[in-house]
């Protein structure tokens, strides 16, 4: 199998009934709509150009070094990308939400719906991550164990948490009808097997890994088996099949700041694919993918830093409540004042006063209006999370 000849989707008629009353009257009068059915992809051969295999290579590198960096920092660094990435693949299905939303979010606060819905899909990514560490093979349910985190509390899809679609879907046109869509998905009927195909694809280890997560990725897209969540869904394949083939380990690399850079790019790619051809596709995950490993190691090194910034501005001494509270600081950067107490043990007087000691030194915000049991925020490891998602879109775009 050639790289041109990379099979395209391939048109299937279906019969078509509206559901939902509504539209114009071609919406109601439709009875039949033109699918577009993926190929069978478990065992193609994925052949690419020597200047495209060299971009792969030198992405690789990249996203080992990034794993491999600051291993003490690790953990700091490893929640830090995860929340990084997790906001920017929310930012593509134009989900906003601020930063401290964001924060609040991630303690349980649901004050925002878009920050809400931006600690759904952390959850979900590390459900995908988790589900294939140390070389696990994928499965179709890990799928929808990721999809169940993703949308168990949105208001409108909760009952479809965690389950294949029944119905027939479709991307862009009209609300009521795929009449004049941009991308008509398989039939329901077909997803099963799609994704038993897909799952075989995705379990290689003979696959370039970076070509393995580009089509991974793109051919879930086109398959686009839930109501709704199929694009956070199918960019947390992506970590995943890093994560499996080993390419890290701890952390995982933010390249949806990069694609929501070019957002209407990365439609345009997902389009390429769908006709049969993988390598623009390929070459663009290769470069996001390299940008962001090499931003995210910047922030490894300004992480490695935050520590010793924060004992100067608060000077604590060896031992002390302020002491033990900034030591998890940079892992922990989101937290309340019960959180502190049960972390760093102690008087709950002594514990108080550290927090204040924290906040007064400009180390740490508030983040709510709460008179008892205020959530805090670590200023600078917030500020590096809007940081580096902004450093990545700048270099993707240049």
């Amino acid at each position: 199998m050639t790289r041109e000849t990379w099979p395209p989707h391939v048109p299937e008629v279906r019969p078509w009934r509206q559901s939902q009353r509504g539209g114009t009257i071609e919406d109601r009068m439709l009875r039949e709509v033109v699918t577009m059915r993926p190929p069978l992809i478990a065992d193609l051969d994925v052949q690419v150009t020597p200047a495209v295999g060299v971009a792969m290579e030198a992405c690789v590198r990249e996203v080992v070094a990034l794993d491999h960096s600051h291993g003490a920092d690790l953990k700091a660094l490893e929640t830090l990308l995860l929340r990084t990435e997790s906001v920017a693949s929310s930012k593509i299905e134009r989900i906003e939400a601020s930063v401290d939303d964001f924060a609040r979010a991630l303690h349980g606060i649901k004050s925002n719906s878009s920050a809400t819905s931006m600690v759904a899909a952390t959850e979900a990514l590390v459900a995908m991550i988790s589900s294939v560490e140390a070389g696990a093979d994928f499965r179709v349910d890990h799928l929808l164990t990721a999809h169940r985190a993703l949308m168990a509390d949105d208001e409108y899809e909760r009952a479809y948490a965690g389950r294949f679609r029944d119905v027939q879907n479709w991307i862009g046109g009209s609300d009521y009808s795929p009449r004049i869509a941009l991308y008509v998905p398989p039939a329901a009927d077909t997803v099963d097997g799609h994704l038993e195909d897909l799952v075989a694809f995705a379990n290689r280890t003979d696959v370039p890994i970076i070509a393995q997560a580009a089509i991974v990725h793109a051919q879930f897209e086109s398959i686009h088996p839930f109501t709704d969540g199929n694009g956070r869904i199918g960019r947390a394949l992506i970590n995943a099949v890093l994560r499996r083939r080993g390419a890290t380990r701890q952390v995982v690399v933010p390249l949806a700041s990069a694609l929501v850079a070019r957002r209407a790019e990365y439609f345009g790619l997902l389009t390429e694919y769908r006709a049969g051809r993988i390598e623009p596709l390929i070459l663009a995950f290769s470069t996001a993918a390299t940008v962001a490993a090499r931003e995210s190691q910047v922030t490894a090194r300004r992480i490695a830093d935050m520590p010793d910034l924060w004992q100067m501005a608060v000077a604590a001494r060896r031992g002390s409540a302020a002491a033990r509270l900034l030591a998890g600081l940079a892992a922990t950067p989101v937290f309340s004042a019960d959180d502190a107490v049960e972390a760093i043990g102690g008087p709950l007087s002594s514990v108080y006063s550290a927090i204040e000691r924290l906040h007064r030194a400009g180390v740490i915000r508030p983040l709510t209006r709460r008179v008892r049991n205020q959530v805090w925020g670590a200023i600078d490891v917030l500020d590096e999370l809007e940081a580096l998602g902004a450093r990545i879109a700048a270099a993707a775009v240049t």
